[in-house]
């Protein structure tokens, strides 16, 4: 798959990845919500808490296409987590100060220091294939919670912006996939051992091959199809007199 293509399949599935980093951070809006709320429309029964997390996912994801070429730093990072995060944590794009717990777990993450911070990042930069790249930098980010809130928001989308990059798909965790996601990130951070949570990171890697209805041949198809039944279905014409 090229960039231009990996591209492509990003913005077909723009809210389904806006949808689904939300979803794994706890938010409740539906998708038909999510819709809505990119489309501009007035959503009833939503917190306007909920509404301010998707219009960040929107503005970060944005961010990830347009920003392709950037190289992956802590500078980065920071800029996207300042999109993520923004209106909704005690500080945003900046590395945190404090101390945190980790629900669901007595893993507690030590504050970051930001050289070793930049120094981890940068290493791991280097990786040559870009999936073992995009899962270990989520690893090492979501495990060293390196901001005060949207951490793993945050992870997903770096992570999907250096796949996206070189071609190698989108990660867009989803409902299906949540419990498998949470009980490998809880394993983490209990042991330290992050391969199954680098597994369950794979195969959430979606490609053109995964979704063949979002192909350029596909939609082209279906164009077609959509073109021949409304000529099929127009009226015959009256007859000359």
């Amino acid at each position: 798959m090229t960039r231009r293509e990996n591209v492509f399949l990003a913005k077909k599935l723009f809210t389904e990845l806006v949808f689904n980093t939300a979803y794994i951070e706890g938010v409740n809006v539906t998708f038909p919500q999510t819709q809505a709320i990119l489309d501009g429309a007035i959503v009833n029964n939503v917190p306007v808490s909920e509404i301010q997390t998707v219009l960040n996912l929107r503005d970060a994801w944005r961010f990830c296409l347009d920003t392709l070429d950037e190289p992956l730093t802590l500078d980065y990072v920071c800029k996207v987590n300042a999109l993520v995060s923004r209106n909704e944590s005690l500080a945003w794009g900046t590395l945190r100060t404090g101390a945190v717990s980790v629900s669901g777990t007595d893993y507690v993450p030590a504050i970051p220091n930001e050289k070793e911070v930049s120094k981890v990042i940068n290493t791991i930069a280097q990786l040559v294939d870009p999936q073992d790249r995009a899962a270990e930098y989520f690893c090492y980010a979501v495990r060293s919670q390196l901001f005060w809130d949207g951490n793993k928001r945050t992870s997903t989308i770096v992570a999907s912006k250096i796949l996206i990059a070189e071609g190698a798909g989108v990660l867009t965790i989803g409902k299906a996939d949540a419990v498998g996601f949470n009980e490998a990130l809880l394993h983490y951070y209990d042991t330290c051992d992050k391969e199954p949570l680098k597994e369950c990171l794979y195969s959430c890697v979606k490609t053109l091959d995964s979704c063949p209805q979002s192909t350029p041949d596909a939609i082209a198809a279906t164009a077609r199809r959509m073109t021949e039944l409304a000529v099929a279905q127009e009226p015959d014409a009256e007859p000359e007199l």
